[in-house]
């Protein structure tokens, strides 16, 4: 299976089963707060990682290149705004005046409008193949998440539940364009923020604080729900593009929805299994997805993680091992080939 592959699943699997934990602390935490102390634990975490590699690194000498960058700065910032600040504010809005099931079904928006926007707003590639693995893929979302008993609400709050689920698709079509850089500082970077922006906002609501011993433990949630989860997004986006990658990320509910069952007085309908088949489906169209033609990679420089591959063949100034990934200011010269591929890093042209 394609490494890329591999990230968004597991991402999935991590968010997944991180929500029944999740859950079971809202008898203790307001959803507000909660969602503050997940991402900031995230946050937290991610920056003790860093650190920690960051000074293994000059221990031993190695470059700790592959940072976020000057040019990066903007499609970070654009990613923090949209996905860190105005998702979670107008979720929250939302929610004042949305029923639950109506907000958890409007949610699926998220992986329709991402979709969306990589393919027509920024211009990455699909065809008839991955539209409908997507399409039943958002299908059994709906599913998993219909309520018989679906309660509308406000026209407002419906409208800021889909605004935020547009931030979000906005936010990771503009972390894919900073994919290539450290995986980790970014995650660390969103989930600070993101954290930060909650907390504040449930501070103004006046909610309080949860005690030390239940925020230890959704910090920890957080860090394996949200931070790991996030880093291997991040690392998904890198080899997959953004469509493709919210696609496999979709299965996330199912992964909450099985660990659920262990929980007590959890139990799954028919729907369910319907919507689980749905999304067997879909996965399995994007999984035998086969995609190679002649292409052209224009000139480029730039700095991620890489092996000695057909798309890297530069020479070095240092000291380096041929079968060892190492991170570096790379060029690439102009390089017309024809093989399988992703809309990955070195894939974004036109078709």
């Amino acid at each position: 299976m394609h490494i890329g592959i591999i990230y968004a699943l597991s991402a999935a699997v991590l968010f997944g089963a991180s929500t029944p934990f999740a859950k079971l602390l809202l008898t203790h935490i307001a959803p507000v707060t909660l969602a503050g102390v997940l991402y900031f634990g995230s946050g937290l975490g991610l920056l003790l990682w860093y650190g920690m590699r960051q000074l293994k690194n000059r221990l031993q000498h190695r470059d700790g290149s592959g940072g976020i960058t000057a040019p990066d700065l903007p499609w970070l910032l654009g990613a923090i705004i949209a996905g860190g600040v105005a998702g979670p504010v107008l979720l929250m809005i939302g929610l004042n005046t949305t029923a639950a099931s109506t907000a958890s079904l409007l949610l699926n928006m998220e992986g329709v409008l991402t979709a969306l926007l990589a393919w027509f707003a920024f211009k990455e590639h699909f065809d008839r193949r991955i539209f409908i693995g997507m399409t039943l893929i958002v299908a059994a979302g709906v599913l998993l998440s219909w309520d018989q008993q679906l309660a509308v609400g406000t026209s407002w709050g419906v409208a800021a539940i889909i605004g935020a689920c547009l931030c979000w698709g906005i936010d990771n079509n503009l972390t894919r364009k900073i994919a290539a850089g450290d995986a980790v500082q970014i995650a660390c970077i969103k989930g600070l923020a993101a954290g930060a922006v909650n907390l504040a906002a449930a501070r103004l609501m006046g909610l309080p604080l949860p005690d030390l011993s239940t925020a230890a433990i959704a910090g920890v949630i957080g860090f394996c729900g949200y931070g790991l989860s996030l880093v291997l997004f991040v690392l998904a986006l890198r080899h997959l593009g953004t469509a493709r990658t919210g696609a496999y990320f979709s299965a996330a509910p199912f992964v909450g929805a099985i660990v659920a069952l262990w929980l007590p007085g959890e139990s799954p309908g028919l729907h369910f299994w319907i919507a689980l088949g749905l999304m067997a489906i879909g996965i399995w169209l994007h999984l035998t997805e086969k995609h190679g033609h002649d292409h052209r990679h224009e000139a480029t420089l730039h700095t991620h993680p890489h092996t000695h591959d057909i798309h890297h063949r530069h020479t070095h100034d240092f000291a380096w091992e041929d079968d060892k990934e190492h991170t570096h200011l790379h060029r690439h010269t102009s390089l017309h080939h024809r093989h399988g591929h992703y809309p990955d890093i070195h894939h974004r042209h036109t078709h």
